[in-house]
């Protein structure tokens, strides 16, 4: 990748402890049973927190990578569940693919319609994005809200919602490992999740950015 490259770091500097960091990772993860590109996205989740457990704890559906690609360079829309991963996402490389990032937590009528309806406000959000129409063929960015990916995946099963790549990582000990075994366990939507509570944020921007660097690379 050249060193103007929207997915690189901005500096000389930058760029060599990125791939220092990353040369690190490779050298002390070991062997492991991921795909070359399947790969760069753990990786740059294990950079990211310094968690080498998610060296086995990430999954991937057959098509996740080739999905996340496809989605970027159409420039789908990411919806998210809280807006931290909206602020993590780099505006630089979104613009490159012509990305827009969404979320709708904190809207007022969001906040309403969880009261009246004695839900979640995250499941509200995911409602509103449906009905603007950005969740069928978008990104769906699952880092906090377990109820948000049950809410995905209610209506994928039961009203053919059809995102283009979900990644679900929501961190946490009330439902969230198993809103993620719910994800791992569709096969009409390829999807990226990590097993057990571990999860968050800060992984979901993580596998974002490398599947934009994956994206660029590629066009």
């Amino acid at each position: 990748m050249s060193n103007d490259s929207v997915t690189e770091q901005l500096t000389e500097a930058g760029r060599r402890i990125e791939h220092d960091s990353f040369a690190i990772v490779d050298a002390e993860a070991g062997a492991h049973a991921y795909g070359p590109e399947q790969w760069q996205v753990v990786r740059r989740m294990i950079h990211a927190t310094a968690d080498f457990e998610f060296n086995g704890l990430t999954r991937f559906h057959p098509e996740a990578i080739a999905a996340g690609i496809r989605a970027i360079r159409s420039g789908a829309p990411i919806v998210a569940d809280v807006e931290m991963i909206c602020v993590g996402l780099s505006r630089p490389r979104l613009d490159h693919f012509g990305m827009s990032v969404h979320q709708f937590i904190a809207d007022p009528d969001v906040i309403a319609g969880a009261r009246a309806e004695n839900t979640t406000r995250a499941v509200q959000a995911m409602r509103k994005a449906r009905s603007a129409g950005l969740l069928d063929g978008g990104i769906v960015a699952i880092g906090n809200a377990p109820t948000a990916l049950l809410e995905v995946v209610r209506t994928i099963r039961e009203e053919g919602l059809r995102p283009a790549l979900i990644v679900g990582m929501p961190v946490g000990f009330v439902a969230a490992a198993e809103s993620k075994a719910e994800t791992a366990a569709l096969d009409s939507v390829p999807w990226i999740v990590t097993e057990g509570r571990k999860g968050g944020s800060t992984l979901v921007v993580a596998a974002l950015h490398a599947l934009l660097a994956l994206a660029e690379a590629a066009s």
